[in-house]
């Protein structure tokens, strides 16, 4: 055991005095400083004194050095392990927070260590939603031991074999021979102990644990993407990053008869040992669902981690990216959507070069051993528009393997049947190879597929976010004023209007930069409601207009669209020009999520949408939404209760209940707290599993294929599993629904 160690390093009073944020009367309550900076920890313990007190060791590095380091003891009690395990937590969280605090800085990671996660195995849940730290575990053996080198490294040689460490080999103890040691210490060691494991410190188990953690970190302090064998994704790091350990934090956010239902069918795919695979274009991306060709790669982040928590056997497996590919799927989906050059076509070459990418991918994973193969899942689910190929050549390979291909972006059915239009060819292209599929889910919006698709096998299933993860879950105030420092850090890189925030309030729309999501109605809304403040709230300071959002990586025209959005402010409207704040933003969830937390209210004025469960991330927020009436937006938000819902282009209506919002205050926190409070189960992360689970179930467990005639999903799950929904329970309206076209 180490002497108890305080932290030594001192911030200087000076530098935050100078950091520190003036406030005005208006929000007395709210200290900011204009910056954090970031730090990493690594965190250790065991138990010592004959198993009377645990030992913690808090090491904290800057991404290149270690900065300093703490250690301390708890009272151990082996008889109460739920009380020990909340002892151990809440002293660790707070040092880690009178050290972010006194050093005016936050912690991005922790790595923490495999023996210190079994005395408190829901410290990572807590460093995650209480601190937002992405903690990271890592096996710190309590003995040093090799490390794994190459082989034409020659100097290197096993203590145990003595012979050199194979690359890849599990690194093996070092052990020493106890005659080296000084006279007067090998009394205390027994004569028949030839060789001995040298001991390693906590404190040198939480150093490297912190060093470790920082590994996994990349560009922008981003946790690095893992992709592993034939292109699976391994979510969190192959499991090595732990954002929720506690089970129940799912649960407190869900109905009872959600929740029930996610039991029933994890239990049966479990005993079953049903495994399922997902198969999409990419594994990261835009913010529609933060991301990927709109709405993909977020959510199977998180849904992947939820069942993976379930003990449910699920993979996700994504291509070699294709930049060429990446431009024609671009251009299908503008086509699609009726946004497209009337000139723009899908040319032979592209469908062929498409074609030979899919295939060549596709052969990998129905090669031996691959997840397609015999042997391999049970059921596939098909996630997008570029994956298609893949269904005819699963069919040959395995006939009978269930297969379910889930549609996702708006096709203009009142185009794709007029004969030689670009949206006929392009459908007809995706219908060859999708009509094979055994089932066809669909967003739930009106005229969103067409009348090729069999009733039979149509069923309807909005897009999902996770209320865990980091755009959504609920971030500290100093949590929120890093990232908010980092955003004006980058307004200043990039020379954009800087928010004035805390002193001043603003409006967000966040969304790609796309033709179709509105953004000159966004800034020609706001110019109108602008004059009817002038005219009717002289006095009323105005709040600023935030225009942002992530870009996907499959997603080319976003750069296009942010030059004419900056050009339409600075030629049409000069004289609001240094109110706009249009950003670009990198992928960090909790950027956006603390950009739509400090906003006032959100807008959502799409002229052509899919679900966008942007939508409701802002109610959930507490933030009402005012939002165009298309797509899926109108399911998501009660009219006059949690939001307001115009014809696409009414921007003078837009206008008005801007107006309305931003000065009348009671309606303000009416609708706040309506929105905060009425969002469906089905769009949560929970929900969601429990459709695809449904679907596993009743086509691998129980052989049953399914004819839903235009069903929710959600709705056969509830039913087949026995929990209805209660009276009072928040559901996505089913009426007035006409998906076919």
């Amino acid at each position: 055991m180490a002497h108890p160690h305080e932290f030594v390093s001192k911030t200087s009073d000076a530098i935050r005095r100078r950091l520190s944020s003036v406030v005005s009367s208006k929000r007395p309550n709210v200290q900011a400083y204009s910056s954090l900076t970031p730090m990493w920890a690594g965190i250790a313990g065991t138990v010592i004194n004959n198993n009377t007190t645990f030992e913690l060791a808090i090491s904290i590095h800057d991404s290149v050095y270690n900065t300093d380091f703490a250690s301390s003891t708890v009272p151990y009690n082996p008889n109460n392990p739920e009380e020990q395990a909340s002892a151990i937590e809440k002293h660790v969280l707070d040092v880690l927070r009178k050290f972010s605090t006194e050093h005016m800085c936050k912690f991005l990671g922790a790595g923490v260590t495999v023996s210190l996660l079994r005395e408190a195995p829901n410290l990572c849940t807590r460093l995650w939603l209480d601190m937002d730290i992405v903690p990271i575990v890592f096996n710190i053996k309590p003995f040093h031991t090799d490390s794994v080198t190459r082989p034409n490294v020659k100097h290197r040689i096993s203590s145990t074999t003595g012979s050199y460490v194979p690359s890849g080999a599990e690194t093996p103890t070092v052990y020493y021979d106890p005659a080296q040691l000084p006279a007067g210490q090998q009394t205390n060691l027994a004569a028949t102990q030839n060789k001995l494991p040298i001991p390693r410190t906590v404190d040198e188990q939480a150093d490297s644990a912190a060093r470790k953690c920082i590994m996994y970190f990349g560009p922008g302090n981003n946790p690095r993407l893992s992709i592993g064998a034939r292109n699976q994704v391994a979510v969190d790091a192959g499991g090595k990053i732990h954002l929720i350990d506690d089970i129940d934090e799912y649960r407190k956010g869900v109905s009872k008869g959600t929740w029930n239902s996610v039991i029933k069918l994890a239990d049966e795919l479990r005993e079953k040992k049903i495994k399922i695979g997902f198969f999409s274009s990419t594994p990261q991306g835009g913010e529609s669902q933060l991301p990927m060709l709109r709405a993909r790669a977020p959510m199977r982040h998180a849904l992947i981690r939820f069942l993976n928590l379930l003990d449910v056997d699920a993979a996700w497996y994504v291509p070699n990216p294709s930049p060429s590919v990446f431009r024609t799927t671009k251009n299908n989906h503008n086509i699609l959507q009726g946004v497209a050059d009337p000139s723009l076509r899908l040319s032979k070459e592209a469908k062929d070069n498409f074609d030979a990418w899919i295939l060549k991918n596709g052969l990998r994973w129905t090669a031996e051993g691959g997840p397609l193969a015999p042997g391999g899942v049970d059921v596939a689910f098909i996630d997008d528009p570029q994956m298609p190929g893949l269904i005819p050549l699963i069919k040959r390979v395995r006939p009978d393997l269930p297969i379910i291909y889930r549609s996702h972006i708006e096709i203009r059915s009142d185009l794709v049947h007029v004969a030689g239009s670009p949206q006929e060819e392009v459908w007809k292209y995706l219908w060859n190879n999708i009509q094979h599929a055994d089932l066809f889910i669909s967003h739930p919006v009106n005229k969103f597929v067409p009348s090729d698709v069999p009733p039979e096998k149509l069923t309807l299933l909005g897009a999902a976010t996770d209320w865990l993860d980091g755009l959504n879950k609920p971030l500290d105030h100093w949590d929120l004023q890093y990232y908010m420092g980092e955003f004006r850090q980058l307004c200043v890189k990039e020379k954009m209007v800087e928010l004035g925030w805390p002193l001043r309030d603003y409006i967000v729309q966040i969304a790609r930069f796309d033709p179709s999501k509105g953004i000159p109605n966004v800034i020609d809304s706001y110019a109108r409601f602008r004059k009817l403040l002038e005219e009717k709230e002289p006095s009323t300071e105005p709040p600023q207009m935030l225009i942002c959002g992530h870009g996907a990586v499959d997603d080319p025209d976003a750069s296009i669209i942010y030059d004419e959005t900056m050009q339409l402010i600075h030629s049409k409207y000069p004289q609001y020009a240094k109110d706009f704040v249009v950003m670009r933003c990198p992928p960090s969830d909790q950027l956006l999520n603390a950009l739509m937390e400090n906003a006032k209210f959100a807008l959502q004025l799409s002229t052509r949408e899919g679900f966008e469960v942007k939508v409701s991330e802002g109610l959930h927020a507490g933030k009402p939404v005012i939002a165009s009436r298309t797509g899926g937006i109108p399911l998501q938000i009660v009219n006059g209760k949690s939001g307001y819902l115009c014809e696409p282009g009414d921007n003078a209506a837009v206008a008005q209940h801007m107006f309305d919002l931003y000065t009348d205050d009671d309606l303000y926190e009416a609708m706040s707290e309506y929105a905060r409070t009425h969002v469906s189960d089905e769009v949560g992360t929970v929900g969601n599993a429990a459709a695809w689970m449904y679907l596993a179930v009743m086509y691998v467990s129980r052989g049953v294929r399914l004819q839903p005639r235009g069903a929710w999903l959600n709705d056969l799950m509830r039913t087949e599993c026995g929990e209805p929904y209660t009276p009072d329970e928040p559901r996505l309206p089913r009426g007035g629904l006409n998906v076919q076209g």
